[in-house]
């Protein structure tokens, strides 16, 4: 069904996707890197419709999730393992989210191992099972998700929005007396 290939460590190297743009973006979909580095002799690049999941975290729910990469030529790096899947047979996005969300984060957190560390290995990975629905319903289904995370995403910008006219409408307001 799908590919793993082996993660990577070497240290930190143009644009670059690692561990921590799955923790801290919280994205299904990573269509660009806030992160630069210096290519180096051996560097992993993504493709596009890779799908990285990390190595290593502090607990097995951290770790138990992925993202879609949207973008071909970022350098891959900071304990990653990265998921090749068969674009004709499985949709990117919806591999990222059933293994963040559905049965499969389920058997990835019982197959993390470690204490003060924990680890998820390719070989973790390559035994979780995967049932899924036609391609066509697969990007129905991921395209779902996008537009709903996108709508709440801007709702969350409405408060800010509205404080920020409010203070504009206030400060203005005492100059004009």
């Amino acid at each position: 069904m799908f590919s793993v290939v082996t993660k990577y460590h070497k240290g930190r190297h143009s644009l670059f996707l690692y561990n921590s743009e799955i923790f801290y973006a919280f994205t299904q979909d990573i269509l660009r890197s806030h992160t630069f580095v210096k290519v180096r002799p051996g560097s992993v690049f993504s493709e596009c419709n890779d799908v990285i999941v990390p190595a290593s975290g502090e607990t097995a729910e951290d770790i138990a999730r992925a993202s879609h990469v949207c973008i071909s030529g970022a350098v891959l790096g900071g304990d990653l393992n990265i998921i090749k899947p068969k674009i004709n047979i499985i949709d990117s996005s919806f591999l990222a989210l059933c293994i963040s969300n559905g049965q499969q984060n389920k058997e990835l957190i019982k197959r993390a191992q470690g204490k003060s560390i924990v680890h998820l290995h390719n070989s973790d990975l390559k035994q979780v099972v995967l049932k899924y629905p036609s391609k066509r319903n697969q990007s129905m289904i991921a395209r779902i998700f996008d537009k709903t995370d996108n709508l709440i995403a801007a709702n969350e910008q409405v408060p800010k929005l509205v404080i920020k006219i409010v203070k504009n409408f206030l400060a203005n307001s005492l100059h004009l007396n």
